[in-house]
């Protein structure tokens, strides 16, 4: 079974505007992907840096029902935190940004498809020997014909 590991712009994407057709595709791409999940046709990757940048939400129902998904999708997988915490350094030093970075680097060890709705990151992504691939929530569900 194909594991995913959805970042947090990509999960929280129900939060934003709606009124653009982009980020409501996305969504609709969002919630198309967790149903797969739910139902078990992939699995889902939660790691700790999800639950740090989760805590760090202000609007209080959105970190709510964000901790709610996250515990609801997470099944365990035991990082190696050094192993990650070194990867991150790799990729900071080449252009990623902390918290990208530290996402890029569990979801390496942990999964087979990086998701995310942040063009900067997909774009650095792809530029990047990665151990996964990187894609956005649209490009996920018309390669997978979801």
């Amino acid at each position: 079974m194909k594991t995913i590991y959805l970042d947090v712009c990509a999960l929280c994407r129900p939060f934003d505007d709606q009124n653009h057709l982009r980020i409501r595709l996305e969504t609709d791409a969002i919630f198309l992907i967790l149903r797969h999940i739910e139902i078990g046709f992939y699995y889902a990757s939660v790691s700790p840096v999800h639950y740090k940048e989760v805590s760090a939400i202000k609007e209080i129902g959105e970190r709510l029902e964000m901790e709610s998904l996250l515990d609801r999708l997470n099944k365990s997988y035991k990082y190696n935190l050094v192993q990650a915490h070194n990867r991150a350094k790799e990729l900071i030093d080449i252009g990623f940004d902390i918290a990208d970075a530290a996402h890029v680097a569990c979801a390496e060890q942990s999964a087979e498809f990086f998701i995310t709705c942040d063009d900067k990151l997909l774009k650095k992504c792809k530029q990047t020997a990665l151990r996964i691939t990187a894609m956005s929530p649209l490009e996920f569900i018309t390669q997978e014909a979801l």
